[in-house]
């Protein structure tokens, strides 16, 4: 007789950067069918309660012992969704999930396992400002909570030398509140004091707000964790708008006027 397979399966989830209407059909299915949602605890409020489902929170710095939990549910019989806020493998769970998969029990490696994509904090943003990363960009985490300092700070130089248009995610909390302020230094020696730079907090939700500003002007106080910035790359233009409101920014698609 063979053995009845396991109908446990494991989803990690984006939940998109606020807005219901941003949560993809493909997620909201997921969460729909799901016994068990497992995450962080603002992201697993944000999951609806309802009958059936258990939700899971936990703490931010928790990631390889919340993927362990999620895993260990699916092996049970469970049907767990790993939720992320934006996309889920952009600075987020689904790396996490792999690297417990990776260094854990070898029976997980046979669950019934997908990654389901979000709108990720970057795109929103970009779409709210324009096209800001129409052209080639990078994207780097300014946390040094799981690589050192200097790693980023040689990034911020080797992406402002490439001439890409940058996209930063947690510029600046509590704890680390200078590490911002030498990105912008690093930034200001690397670029010069009249590159764009544009702010983009809470987009999608009531606490949205919006600035556009330069390096020479940009104030450390303007970000924090739920900024998500954006520096220009020189060919960044901006497009003033004729009512009131936030300028286009945009980053054209061929460089100095060549290609399509």
């Amino acid at each position: 007789m063979t053995a009845k397979r396991n109908a446990g399966w494991l989803k990690v989830v984006g939940l998109g950067p606020g807005a219901e209407a941003l949560i993809t059909p493909e997620v909201s299915a997921a969460l729909s069918e799901a016994t068990d949602a497992v995450g962080y605890l603002p992201y697993v409020e944000r999951v609806p309660p309802r009958l059936g489902l258990t939700r899971h929170g936990s703490d931010n710095r928790e990631e390889i012992r919340r993927a362990e939990q999620a895993l260990q549910l699916a092996a049970d019989g469970h049907r767990v969704v790993v939720v992320s806020s934006g996309d889920p493998g952009v600075f987020a769970m689904a790396a996490a999930l792999f690297e417990a998969l990776e260094a854990g029990e070898p029976a997980w490696r046979e669950l019934d396992i997908q990654v389901l994509p979000g709108i990720s904090a970057m795109l929103a943003a970009s779409a709210r400002l324009g096209a800001p990363l129409g052209h080639d960009f990078c994207c780097i985490n300014l946390s040094d909570n799981l690589k050192p300092w200097a790693l980023i700070e040689r990034r911020l130089r080797l992406a402002a030398e490439a001439d890409f248009a940058m996209a930063f995610y947690n510029p600046r909390s509590k704890a680390r509140p200078e590490g911002f302020e030498r990105a912008l230094e690093v930034l200001r020696e690397a670029c010069g004091p009249a590159r764009l730079i544009m702010f983009a907090r809470a987009v999608s939700t009531p606490q949205e707000s919006l600035s556009v500003t330069t390096l020479g002007q940009a104030q450390p106080a303007m970000a924090d964790m739920r900024t998500l910035v954006i520096v220009g790359s020189s060919q960044t233009r901006l497009i003033e708008r004729t009512a009131e409101g936030a300028p286009w920014i945009y980053t054209p698609r061929s460089v100095s006027g060549t290609g399509s």
